[in-house]
Formats: structure tokens, sequence, C-alpha cells
């Protein structure tokens, strides 16, 4: 397997991987990294994730923001929850989409950056059945 994330980029790994393994701890769906590396002046890359209910989202959301801080993982945005099925929280080099299945649907980030780069839950060291 081919490491899509560069050496010269290790913060940002064990960033994601912190991340990644908090919001699947709260039983977040169908998780995908996607690597813009050069691609995007706004971000490195997009954590995409799906929660069952607005409450799972709110849920999903607190923990996350628990684990940056915890961690000193600097964030742009802290925005109040708002039932709607999508939130965002900016971590600078990365920045989280938290969606319903039905937003995610609609909005199709996958699909809109496609010329990214999809990182594996196992580059991050993480199993995929966590």
């Amino acid at each position: 397997m081919t490491a899509v994330i560069p050496s010269s980029k290790s913060e940002l790994k064990n960033n994601l991987r912190l991340s990644c393994q908090s919001l699947l701890n709260k039983k977040a769906a169908d998780l995908k990294l996607l690597y813009f590396g050069e691609k995007s002046p706004l971000t490195d890359c997009f954590v995409i994730a799906t929660g069952t209910s607005d409450p799972h989202l709110k849920a999903l959301r607190n923990e996350l923001e628990k684990t940056l801080k915890e961690n000193a993982i600097e964030t742009l945005s802290r925005e109040r929850f708002k039932p709607g099925g999508w939130l965002i929280l900016d971590a600078i080099d990365f920045v989280v989409h938290l969606f319903s299945s039905e937003q995610r649907e609609n909005y199709a980030l996958e699909h809109l950056w496609k010329d990214a780069e999809e990182i594996s839950l196992e580059e991050l060291g993480i199993e995929e059945d966590s």
C-alpha cells in the first residue's frame, strides 16, 4: 500500500488518527478521508462521516471537540449546534464534515472533490472495524 500522506506531514497524520478514532468511538459511519495536498490552498484534508440523527451528529461533534482540545489541536470554528444534518469543524490542516445520510448524499463531497486522494484508515494505523 502506498502512503497518501507525505512523511513530512506526520503531525497531520497523528491529528487525523486521533480525530478519526474519536469519531469511530462514537459510532460514526462511512468514514472517508480525502487528501488534497497542493490541490487546495484551503486545507490538506477533509474528514467526512455520517451520523444517524441530529443528536448523534451533536455527540460526534462534542466528542471530536473534546479530543481536539485535549490534544491541543487548534480549531477555527466553534458554531452552536443547529439541527440540519451537516456540521463542520475546521481544524486548519483538516476540515471535518459530519452529515446525516440524506445531506451527505445531497452534497456528495466525495464526488465534488474527486481529484483528491483517499486516505485509508489503515494508513493512520486504525483497523477498519474499530
